[in-house]
């Protein structure tokens, strides 16, 4: 694998961002469990200081090459299955899923993956399908350098944040909504058949919860951290809130916006409008080719989509 420079590519910290990996001769004539085997301790040293790898021409053409590609790293596994992830997905293999079902007119805003919930996977992988003719890319974000940034200008926002913690409240629908990026049913986020079941697994994970009279399942997250540090020990700001401010629907079920503080006081929207556009500043746009991998560092990195035009189709699959 050879290091190559792309449009627009961001550096921090004297290191790009993201690291991209094109393959050489060399590399076409192995295997994929092979060209994993060689490489492997290297993408995990890139992976841990820069957050953001994007490898071109594998030979990855379809979703059971990419689980090929994802299994021979051997890093445990996080199914779609046992998450409490609010997007509708399908799945093509055991580990390889789409990435989200809602409709390309949907911005999907930055977030860390799953961190809304008390259970998040450590590192994720996207697999490109086919890109769209337009549109369609994914914004990536260091959140290390979003927290210093934010520190700079809302110091007693980010105070607060580790203070007190966020919570977050949203609606799950009876059935998959594919036309929100939220839409995923109450059974099939928790995992669960019934009311009654439902109602033990919430209270297992410290939910407060209120149904609905058209059988939706109004939630509130236990306090979840909103700082948190990176597996090197790097202070991160960890969590959805951008995509819940810019994205998620006022829960009118319980009266309240989608985000609030662990204590239940307000954020302020000022804040959360600074938090939002030093984000956009600080955003790379993955420009999709078909074949490529990218590879995230999800404490690390927030990720999005862009709304797009055509057929595309982004493939993805979880670390634990």
């Amino acid at each position: 694998m050879r290091e190559i420079k792309i449009d627009y590519q961001q550096n921090h910290l004297d290191s790009p961002f993201p690291l991209v990996y094109e393959m050489d001769d060399q590399d076409k004539i192995l295997a994929l469990e092979g060209l994993v085997g060689q490489n492997k301790h290297q993408i995990a040293r890139d992976l841990n200081a820069i957050g953001a790898i994007v490898f071109r021409g594998l030979d990855i053409a379809n979703h059971d090459d990419f689980d090929r590609f994802v299994r021979a790293f051997s890093w445990p596994s996080f199914t779609y299955n046992e998450s409490l992830s609010n997007a509708v997905r399908r799945n093509r293999t055991d580990l390889v899923f789409t990435a989200n079902e809602a409709p390309s007119s949907v911005s999907i805003f930055l977030h860390h993956e799953m961190a809304q919930t008390p259970i998040y996977p450590s590192k994720l992988f996207f697999f490109c399908e086919r890109s769209s003719e337009v549109g369609g890319a994914t914004p990536l974000c260091r959140s290390d350098i979003l927290l210093t940034h934010l520190q700079r200008q809302i110091p007693k926002f980010i105070e607060a944040c580790e203070e007190k913690g966020v919570r977050y409240s949203q609606i799950m629908p009876s059935e998959d909504n594919l036309r929100s990026g939220q839409g995923r049913s109450w059974r099939n986020t928790l995992n669960v058949n019934n009311v009654g079941d439902a109602e033990a697994k919430l209270r297992r994970l410290d939910y407060r919860w209120q149904w609905q009279s058209d059988g939706a399942l109004a939630v509130t997250t236990p306090v979840l951290p909103a700082v948190k540090f990176s597996t090197d020990g790097r202070r991160v700001f960890f969590n959805q809130l951008i995509a819940a401010f810019r994205g998620w629907q006022t829960n009118r079920a319980l009266d309240r916006k989608s985000i609030c503080f662990g204590d239940d006081s307000i954020i302020s929207d000022d804040d959360m409008t600074v938090v939002s556009e030093i984000a956009d500043e600080l955003t790379f746009d993955i420009p999709w080719r078909a074949g490529d991998v990218a590879l995230l560092d999800n404490l690390l990195v927030m990720h999005g989509r862009h709304p797009f035009r055509g057929d595309r189709s982004i493939l993805a699959s979880l670390v634990a």
